[in-house]
């Protein structure tokens, strides 16, 4: 099944400050329903945040890079369905 009209979320926060971020990552993922995902745009590797989703929503959420840098780093978190 295709969900051709289905427009992804992007967050693209290298113009956010940095002490908004996780909250505002945070707060994006905690709105998905299960299955759905958004895209995480950012100028450097989010790894910090990757051992912050395993450590505040342990089993809940997927982690796929899209594009892995050296200048732009793309990843789609999404949540457990």
């Amino acid at each position: 099944m295709c969900n051709c009209n289905v427009t992804e979320t992007v967050i693209d926060v290298r113009q956010i400050m940095p002490r908004m971020r996780h909250p505002l990552i945070f707060n994006t993922f905690d709105q998905l329903a299960p299955g759905e995902a958004f895209l995480l745009v950012n100028d450097h590797d989010p790894r910090p945040l990757f051992y912050q989703f395993n450590v505040q929503r342990p089993g809940a959420f997927g982690w796929d890079y899209q594009e892995e840098g050296p200048e732009l780093w793309r990843v789609r978190i999404s949540r457990a369905a």
